[in-house]
C-alpha cells in the first residue's frame, strides 16, 4: 500500500503553510530539479496535485520516471520538509517561495531560477537595486581598497551590495557597506545557519541585521567546492550588474561574471598592473567587453536609468530612494537646493551651514545623481 502522500498529521506539525509545505516537499525531493519541477507544476497545475498524482500520471510528465515517481509520492520527503520547516521556524529562517513577494524579481528573470530560498535577514524592495561586488579570496592591498571605495561610495548612493561571504574581496565588500550604514547581502553555497567560512560569524551576524544572508539549499547542506559555481549564478541574478575586483585567470569571479553576461546584466571590471597575475582575470574581461570602471561614478553612469527609475512594487515607482538613505547633513543641504538653478550662497544660507561643509556636501549629492552643477555657483536638483 502506497504512503499517504498528503498527511494532514505532517502538515498540521509543521505549523506550516499547506501551499508551501507541498512545494517545499517537492523541490526538497531527489532528482526534481527546476526544469522537472517546472513541467509538474505546469503538468498538475499546483504542488499538492502533483503530489496526489498516481505514479502512471506522473511518468507522463517528461523527465519523470518509475524511480522518481515512487520519490515523490514517499513519505521521506514529506517527513524531510516538516524537518526543514520545523528547524527553519527554530532558527528564524524564512522560506521564500517564487510567488511570495518577498521573492527578488530579479531573481525570477534569470534563465534558471531558485526554486526557493532560505533567508535569515530581511529581503527588502530596495534590494531590486543591487550591485554585485566579487573577486579573488587572496586580495592585495590594492584589491581590498578598490573595493572599499567603490562598496562605499554605491552604498551610500542607495544600492545593495551583493557578494559571496567569501575571504579577500567578498568580505571586504559587506565590511564597507556595512561601515557606510548600507543593505548588503551574502549568498551562500551551504545552509544559512551555518557559516562559511567560520570565522565570517560575526560579520554573518552584521549582514543578517542590515541585510540578509541567502541561499538555495536548506539548512545542514555543508559547502561542497562543486555548489559554488551554482552559488554564483544567484549573486549575479541579484545584481543590476557584477564588479569584478582582482581576479586571476582561472578565479571563480570569471564564472560570475560570465554569468552575469549570459543574464543580460552589466559586467564591469577593475584594472590593475599588467604585471599582476592577480589581474590577469580584470584585463580578459575588460579586452572581452566588460566596462573598465575607475570609480563608482562610472558604474552608476552606466547603469543610468536602471537605477534612477527601478519599480519597487507594481503601485510604487520611486525616482530617488537614495533620499532615504542622506544623513541630516546631506537632507538640509538638499532641501536648500530648488528644481530651479540655485546660488550656493542660498543653499549656505538655508542650510545652516558652513561653506567649505556645503561645498562637499553638494558634491556628495552630485556623486548620487541627486543634483547638478549648472556652474560654478549655481546647482539644481535632477
Amino acid at each position: 500500500m502506497p504512503d499517504d502522500p498528503n498527511s494532514a498529521g505532517a502538515i498540521d506539525a509543521c505549523h506550516a503553510d499547506k501551499q508551501l509545505f507541498h512545494y517545499l516537499r517537492l523541490v526538497l525531493t531527489t532528482g526534481v530539479g527546476p526544469q522537472t519541477l517546472a513541467r509538474l507544476l505546469e503538468r498538475f497545475e499546483n504542488a499538492e496535485a502533483a503530489l496526489a498524482a498516481s505514479p502512471s500520471e506522473l511518468c507522463e510528465c517528461e523527465g519523470v520516471g518509475v524511480g522518481l515517481a515512487r520519490r515523490i509520492r514517499s513519505s521521506e520527503y514529506l517527513e524531510r520538509a516538516a524537518l526543514v520547516i520545523d528547524e527553519c521556524s527554530q532558527r528564524r529562517i524564512k522560506i521564500i517561495a517564487p510567488w511570495q513577494a518577498e521573492f527578488p524579481r530579479l531573481l525570477k528573470e534569470i534563465p534558471d531560477p531558485p526554486s526557493v530560498l532560505y533567508v535569515r535577514g530581511q529581503l527588502l524592495p530596495v534590494d531590486a537595486m543591487s550591485i554585485a561586488i566579487v573577486g579573488t579570496r587572496g586580495a592585495t592591498q590594492y584589491g581590498r581598497s578598490q573595493t572599499q571605495q567603490l562598496a562605499r561610495t554605491l552604498a551610500r548612493a542607495g544600492l545593495t551590495i551583493v557578494s559571496g561571504l567569501a575571504r579577500g574581496i567578498d568580505a571586504s565588500a559587506h565590511q564597507a557597506a556595512l561601515e557606510v550604514g548600507g543593505r548588503t547581502i551574502a549568498v551562500l553555497s551551504n545552509g544559512v545557519a551555518e557559516v562559511y567560512p567560520p570565522q565570517h560569524a560575526e560579520l554573518a551576524e552584521q549582514i543578517i541585521a542590515s541585510g540578509a544572508l541567502l541561499s538555495e539549499m536548506p539548512p545542514g547542506t555543508k559547502p561542497k567546492k562543486g555548489m559554488f559555481p551554482q552559488r554564483n549564478r544567484l549573486i549575479s541574478g541579484l545584481a543590476l550588474g557584477t564588479i569584478v575586483v582582482e581576479a586571476a585567470d582561472r578565479s571563480g569571479a570569471l564564472i560570475t561574471a560570465r554569468l552575469a553576461g549570459e543574464q543580460g546584466r552589466e559586467v564591469f571590471a577593475v584594472p590593475g598592473l599588467v604585471t599582476s597575475a592577480g589581474s590577469r582575470g580584470c584585463h580578459r574581461l575588460i579586452r572581452d567587453g566588460a566596462h573598465l570602471i575607475q570609480s563608482a561614478a562610472d558604474v552608476l553612469d552606466e547603469l543610468g536609468p536602471l537605477v534612477e527609475g527601478v519599480s519597487l512594487t507594481p503601485e510604487t515607482t520611486i525616482r530617488h530612494p537614495v533620499e532615504l538613505q542622506l544623513n541630516d547633513q546631506e537632507s538640509a543641504v538638499l532641501r536648500a537646493i530648488g528644481t530651479e538653478p540655485t546660488d550656493i550662497n542660498a543653499v549656505v544660507n538655508a542650510s545652516g551651514l558652513p561653506v567649505p561643509r556645503v561645498l562637499s556636501t553638494v558634491s556628495v549629492l552630485e556623486m548620487r545623481r541627486l543634483v547638478r552643477r549648472i556652474s560654478g555657483q549655481l546647482v539644481q536638483r535632477v
